[in-house]
């Protein structure tokens, strides 16, 4: 699959998309052009996220064709209660691939409970401890569970991962700073005001940018599906919260994220 790649004279700057779930069917009759308006907006590197066994496969199918594509591999929250007995084995095996750079989306979320909550925490900390045991960072789902989160966390003694799509307070953000974790963020912070408070107070070092496409459109594109390429969005809004660059913004989300995802390296 052929991506045309702009000079990179041309481009003053990159971005990672963190987080999108680009496999997913809404975007399978164009993900070429998804991918190619995401380059042309200086996006080097998507990671696809799986929620499943299905949708991890799906992304590394997806991965194997596009080379600025890289995964996540585990179990949502929502899917928590269809997990199979072996499904830690097949994650497990998913994450030698060279472009699975994480575990995740894993997490918590108490808002749907789609999955019961006794099973969501069990999936949860099998899933943590997993991440640690391969030496992989974890990408964490967090809604209204905050303290079943944190407390994860400090159990498995994992210090390397990110809650991403972070929607809770300064006082949370900070507590999970304190572990280790990072901070991932959406679009939801250029319409949610009570998010500028923890843009403006994280330090830049420990945060990165996403999408959640095709959730989450950032402004001015609210209400339409969500695609990598705005990101720069999610960055612009955190270069005017902390009155820095564009510039500024990009080069540390994206210097970040190839600290917490080593194996983007792996792969060219």
């Amino acid at each position: 699959m052929k991506v045309n790649h702009p000079s990179l004279e041309l481009l003053p700057m990159t971005l990672i998309d963190t987080h999108a779930h680009i496999s997913y069917e809404d975007y399978s009759d164009k993900i070429e052009d998804i991918i190619q308006r995401a380059v042309d907006q200086g996006v080097e590197k998507i990671i696809s996220i799986g929620i499943d066994l299905n949708s991890s496969e799906k992304c590394i199918n997806l991965a194997e064709q596009y080379p600025l594509v890289y995964v996540a591999c585990g179990y949502h929250p929502h899917e928590a209660n269809k997990a199979p007995k072996r499904y830690l084995y097949e994650l497990e095996l998913f994450s030698s691939h060279p472009k699975v750079v994480a575990i995740g989306e894993i997490g918590l979320d108490y808002h749907y409970n789609f999955s019961d909550p006794k099973v969501q925490k069990k999936i949860y900390i099998e899933q943590l401890e997993m991440a640690k045991a391969l030496d992989l960072p974890a990408v964490v789902h967090c809604r209204k569970s905050d303290e079943d989160v944190l407390a994860g966390i400090r159990e498995s003694s994992l210090e390397c991962g990110v809650i991403h799509c972070f929607a809770s307070n300064l006082e949370f953000a900070n507590l999970i700073l304190e572990t280790g974790f990072h901070i991932s963020f959406t679009g939801m912070i250029t319409f949610v005001k009570e998010l500028e408070e923890v843009v403006r107070e994280v330090p830049l070092e420990k945060m990165m940018v996403e999408t959640d496409s095709p959730y989450l459109a950032p402004k001015p594109y609210r209400g339409k599906q969500n695609e990598p390429a705005w990101v720069i969005h999610v960055a612009e809004k955190i270069a005017e919260l902390k009155e820095l660059s564009l510039e500024e913004v990009a080069e540390s989300t994206t210097q970040t994220a190839y600290r917490l995802f080593d194996k983007l390296d792996n792969y060219s």
